[in-house]
């Protein structure tokens, strides 16, 4: 029998809470706001979509060669999320200036492909939760649309978070902008696995 509260509380569990996905979509549209941000978010779920059919069609295999890419995809991963960290930091405040190239179709997209959590995510998803109780191509690709929806959910919220508190994010724009950045550093810490070698 089908695990649906299990499986239920897992994706809303790692779909809302704060990653680099979800800071990234409120940090843009409280930039540009809801509509100019739009791309961007149809760029992260098309992504995610993307790597949750590869994740399912792909399962057995990405788990034979997960130890060897994984290192580099940690490494890779955590070096691009950290640079889209270091930006947010940087951002001087104009809402058509540097950090318009952040904001776009593009970059939402091939965010997906640099957040090892995700592709993570897209496996043990596949793994533990579907590829057990359904095979077929067509229950993969429902299962994955499914998945892309509550994603885009998500993205949605936390952009429409960014655009509704904009004054008071406008008023503490800086601070918000360090704390965001950094939000971005620390999920890039995390993802490159630079936090098993610093000892509390």
């Amino acid at each position: 029998m089908f695990p649906l509260f299990p499986f239920l509380a897992y994706v809303f569990t790692m779909t809302f809470t704060p990653g680099p996905n979800n800071i990234m979509s409120m940090a843009n549209a409280n930039r540009f706001g809801y509509r100019k941000t739009l791309n961007f978010l149809l760029g992260v779920v098309s992504g995610f979509f993307t790597i949750l059919l590869l994740s399912g069609l792909f399962n057995l295999a990405l788990e034979n060669i997960m130890p060897g890419i994984q290192l580099f995809m940690n490494i890779f991963g955590g070096l691009y999320i950290g640079y889209l960290g270091i930006s947010v930091i940087i951002d001087r405040g104009h809402r058509t200036g540097a950090q318009k190239h952040l904001n776009n179709y593009l970059v939402g997209f091939s965010m997906q492909f640099a957040n090892p959590k995700g592709i993570l995510f897209g496996i043990t998803i596949m793994a533990n939760f579907i590829i057990p109780y359904y095979k077929s191509s067509i229950s993969l690709i429902l299962f994955s649309a499914f998945l892309t929806f509550v994603a885009f959910i998500s993205v949605s919220c936390w952009a429409l978070f960014g655009v509704l508190f904009q004054r008071f994010l406008s008023r503490y724009g800086k601070a918000i902008n360090i704390t965001l950045g950094l939000l971005l550093i620390y999920s890039a810490v995390s993802i490159s696995g630079i936090m098993k070698f610093i000892k509390l």
